[in-house]
């Protein structure tokens, strides 16, 4: 039978690690930052189309608000359905090439997109772009090529470059959409996926032989315990909430833009001083995070998050507008740094690649939910109905995570193991 393996703060509690661990060694470092860069190669293409596709996609045979939520978010379908059996197989078969073949995927769908002359064509590439889910089997790759006490540095170097990519991508989009346009984006996020697959053959170090100190368990076993972990479950919840209200969001947030008199071809002006003060102000939280201030960082960009939804529902003015972009910028990038490197803890040795690919494929149904709802309520209440649907999926996460922070002693789920990190 499979366990998980002990809490973090008892981990911990046992003792300083000797000095010779104190740092990451030149090997991990490298694979690190190569899956890093994999990793943010595919997420780039993805989110550059993220403030420009929702303008686009209206003059597309068989657009609407629906479809074009569908298109923006349905990628997250396959990626939810897949990532599970990709992590699964990644046990199995070997990390790097599932990895591969998820790029494989990934850049087919991408050059469909390119081609399609309609939006239900799209639809389908996207579809398509959805089925590489490689996001659990890089993940657990990370974690086999580190040690468990330089784990969370691995995985806060993977979100931090991933953050990066998101930057550079609000930045790019409007940029690339007057040079090459939509579709020559989706060209380029096929080149994206072939430079992907140079890294991860070029760079990243050899991968250990899958082995385990238990007998192989049935994979039915292994979903059901994982599923069942309270921890897991919490950390499976807030990235699906995140990405939920990620993509939901930018149905709108053009559009906010354009009202507060930022045309679409200028908004990049908008995007970037506000990707960069939210790095400024990213540190800071960080730095409070790891002084054993995690609970309270935590929490705050939960509700931070929220407060942004409000404004962005209703400002009609560039300077609240661009505050709102602020709050939200940074709310976002602290929470997706935090969260794999929390799961990074709280998986299991034996079910790694399982665990991280129901938490990807929370995070892709997460996609998924705020495309499609998203599109279905903007045709239905407009900017400040997604506002709402925003605001409500990010009170119901801030109240599990509060309430999860009641029992005696104990740390909530989504925050114990970067505590335990931070001492």
């Amino acid at each position: 039978m499979y366990h998980t393996h002990p809490d973090p703060l008892e981990a911990r509690a046992t003792g300083a690690p000797r000095p010779a661990d104190a740092a990451m060694n030149g090997r991990e470092r490298h694979a690190a930052l190569s899956l890093a860069g994999i990793f943010s190669l595919r997420m780039l293409g993805l989110f550059m189309i993220y403030p420009v596709f929702a303008v686009w996609a209206r003059h597309l045979p068989g657009a609407t608000p629906t479809t074009i939520g569908l298109a923006l978010g349905v990628y997250g379908l396959t990626q939810a359905l897949l990532q599970i059996p990709f992590g699964f197989l990644s046990d199995r078969l070997g990390r790097k090439r599932v990895i591969a073949a998820g790029l494989v995927l990934f850049a087919v769908g991408s050059v469909v997109a390119a081609l399609a002359p309609t939006i239900h064509l799209i639809i389908f590439g996207r579809l398509l772009q959805g089925a590489g889910a490689i996001g659990s089997a890089v993940l657990a790759l990370a974690a086999d090529l580190t040690r468990t006490q330089h784990r969370t540095k691995a995985m806060a170097i993977i979100g931090v470059t991933i953050g990066a990519a998101f930057a550079m991508a609000m930045v790019l989009g409007p940029v690339l959409d007057n040079w090459i346009g939509i579709r020559g984006i989706f060209w380029l996020t096929a080149v994206l996926a072939a430079l992907g697959i140079a890294v991860l053959y070029g760079t990243v170090p050899r991968e250990p032989a899958v082995r385990s100190e238990a007998p192989v368990e049935p994979a039915g076993r292994l979903f059901r315990s994982v599923l069942a972990d309270p921890n897991l479950r919490r950390l499976n919840l807030g990235i699906f909430c995140l990405h939920a209200v990620l993509t939901a969001s930018f149905l709108t947030i053009p559009f906010v833009l354009g009202d507060a008199g930022v045309a679409l071809s200028r908004q990049w002006l908008a995007y970037l001083p506000v990707l960069l003060a939210s790095v400024v102000l990213l540190v800071p939280l960080v730095i409070a995070a790891e002084r054993g201030r995690m609970r309270g960082v935590f929490l705050a960009m939960i509700a931070l998050l929220g407060g942004a939804e409000i404004l962005l529902g209703v400002a009609t003015h560039l300077v609240p507008v661009l505050g709102a972009l602020l709050a939200f910028f940074t709310a976002f990038n602290v929470l997706e740094s935090v969260l794999p490197s929390l799961l990074s803890r709280a998986a299991p040795p034996a079910a790694k690649g399982t665990a991280m690919g129901v938490y990807s494929s929370a995070q892709f149904l997460g996609i998924f939910v705020g495309g499609a709802t998203g599109g279905l309520i903007k045709s239905a209440w407009g900017i400040a109905g997604v506002a709402g649907f925003c605001v409500a999926l990010l009170a119901g996460w801030l109240i599990v995570a509060w309430l999860a922070e009641k029992p005696r002693h104990a740390l909530p789920g989504a925050v114990r193991g970067v505590d335990a990190e931070a001492r």
